[in-house]
């Protein structure tokens, strides 16, 4: 893959926005002038020189340091585009080995120097963006740890180096007949240790669990040594030191060996869509499939205007005009929301889940479609991330945002989460294209992942600013509303002035207290999860 150094993924792959859903976004936000991209040498021009002693292990070239500046939040993505960095690591360490894990952070110690753990970069919450200041910044990049150590057929255990990317983890388990079954939509580049550190979710949980549920051990390499974690299936002796690990975002250290759960790969995966008239009927619809617990691997369900843009953007008019006159002739017309449910298993237990899945829908009202549109997104899937790029190139900026609450609570968080955005540049004559799914379902509640889209500003720094006040809108929105700062990507820089909201003062002295623990120097990742 050649990485692109201003943006998402292959430089070989992009979006084209069809002229359908380019028309469909101008009438809902207005037209839209595309913005000017620094070009790389004008970058790497500004690139100042490194302050880190030598290390055999250390690189500082100009391209190096550029390629671990940023990560992929819209305001790392408007940075890049314009050229304004401002900051950058001092250097880029690429080690292949725990012992190597253990000399660099000795010599960080020695030196003064601040470290950052660098995963597969795809961070949307600043995880991995240096501070300006006057120690220099070590980046340690850990893609090189990324082999399968050791699987434990009988007890369904591997062994893999944190640094293995999804592609990598899911390759070499499913020649051995396995799967972790952990899929975000940063599967491609994101990493196993940035999973476990920033408490990721895959698409598909609802069958193979979160990743705290699949985390069973490992190895730290912290400042003040290495924490080991042996994987029992269970133990009642005293703190679970892996909780301790999970979101620790790199303030206590580097993760270096994961240990999870795996399962055997399934015999048959599909994705069926149902449509329903309603938003209140899908909600219903989705919650009993959860608390009835179906054993299905995926569900989410989009509103009516998701639904709607969903449609619109897949730029296939006659035959999404044929599909919306089929769906109106059945009840689902006008205020019409989505499910895609996902089930995975054996031939038999994929038709019993099915089978469950249709009788309880259709007490809500449900329609089924098939798997037409679930093949297709099934497809893409790993794609969508690249929508930025088309968007970006009609001058339009695209941003996400999510959290979770309990299901009682789950259309006002929602709704004020949409409001919220909606309001955030009207002062400035500018229109807001929101739209929102659920995702990620439990008996208790579910995720809500909001997409939000707005037009570009005269420069860079004025969509920049409509990009913070947005972000800051949604966020204070969450905090108000009863909902987590984050249910899947992390604190970072982003979202930790909101931490304490959901953590209370004691909790931020315990998180604290453990970063002290392990980093007396502070030396490690500063400013992340907390100030």
């Amino acid at each position: 893959m050649a990485r692109r150094w201003n943006g998402w993924g292959d430089e070989s792959h992009d979006y084209v926005v069809p002229k359908s859903a380019a028309s469909f976004l101008q009438q809902r936000i207005g037209a839209t002038t595309p913005l000017p991209d620094a070009t790389l040498q004008d970058v790497l021009r500004t690139i100042p020189a490194t302050r880190l002693p030598d290390h055999p292990l250390v690189v500082s070239s100009e391209r190096d340091r550029l390629m671990h500046a940023r990560g992929q939040s819209l305001g790392d993505w408007l940075r890049m585009r314009s050229g304004r960095f401002e900051v950058f690591p001092d250097g880029v360490a690429h080690p292949t080995s725990g012992e190597q894990v253990r000399s660099l952070l000795e010599y960080a110690k020695r030196n003064a120097v601040r470290v950052i753990p660098y995963g597969g970069g795809t961070s949307v919450a600043g995880h991995i963006t240096p501070l300006a200041g006057d120690r220099p910044v070590l980046t340690v990049d850990l893609s090189r740890l990324n082999q399968l150590a050791d699987l434990d057929v009988d007890s369904h255990l591997a062994t893999i180096g944190a640094g293995a990317n999804g592609p990598q983890v899911e390759s070499q388990l499913r020649a051995r007949g396995f799967t972790l079954g952990h899929f975000p939509q940063s599967f491609e580049l994101s990493t196993l240790g940035g999973w476990v550190v920033t408490r990721s979710s895959g698409q598909q949980s609802l069958r193979y669990g979160r990743i705290e549920d699949l985390f069973a051990g490992g190895r730290l390499e912290s400042p003040v040594g290495t924490l080991d974690m042996p994987p029992f299936p269970a133990s009642g002796a005293g703190t679970d030191i892996r909780e301790i690990v999970l979101g620790s975002e790199g303030r206590f250290g580097i993760l270096t060996d994961v240990t999870v759960r795996v399962t055997p790969s399934a015999e048959v995966e599909q994705f069926h869509t149902i449509f329903f008239p309603s938003w209140e009927a899908g909600l219903a619809g989705i919650r009993a499939l959860a608390q009835a617990r179906v054993p299905l691997s995926m569900l989410r369900l989009s509103n009516p205007v998701e639904t709607e843009t969903q449609l619109a953007l897949a730029g296939r008019d006659r035959a999404v005009g044929l599909l919306e006159r089929w769906l109106g002739k059945r009840g689902a017309g006008a205020g019409k929301t989505m499910m895609m449910l996902g089930v995975t298993g054996s031939s038999a237990q994929v038709r019993n889940a099915k089978r469950q899945a249709t009788s309880l829908t259709k007490q809500y009202g449900g329609v089924q479609v098939g798997q037409v549109i679930g093949k297709q997104w099934a497809k893409n899937r790993f794609h969508l991330p690249y929508i930025r790029h088309g968007m970006w190139d009609r001058g339009v900026a695209i941003d996400t945002l999510e959290t979770a609450t309990h299901w009682s609570n789950a259309t006002t968080l929602m709704e004020a989460i949409e409001a919220a955005l909606r309001s955030a540049i009207a002062n400035d004559g500018e229109r807001v294209h929101v739209f929102t799914h659920l995702s990620h379902v439990y008996t208790s509640g579910c995720s809500i992942y909001t997409t939000y889209l707005y037009r570009c500003g005269l420069d860079h720094e004025e969509t920049e600013d409509r990009w913070r006040r947005l972000k800051a809108a949604a966020s204070e929105a969450i905090v108000a509303h009863g909902g987590t700062i984050s249910h899947q990507h992390g604190v970072g820089l982003d979202h930790a002035p909101y931490l304490p909201a959901e953590k209370g003062e004691l909790g931020m002295r315990a998180i604290r207290a453990l970063a002290h623990e392990f980093d007396p120097d502070a030396i490690m990742n500063p400013g992340k999860l907390f100030p």
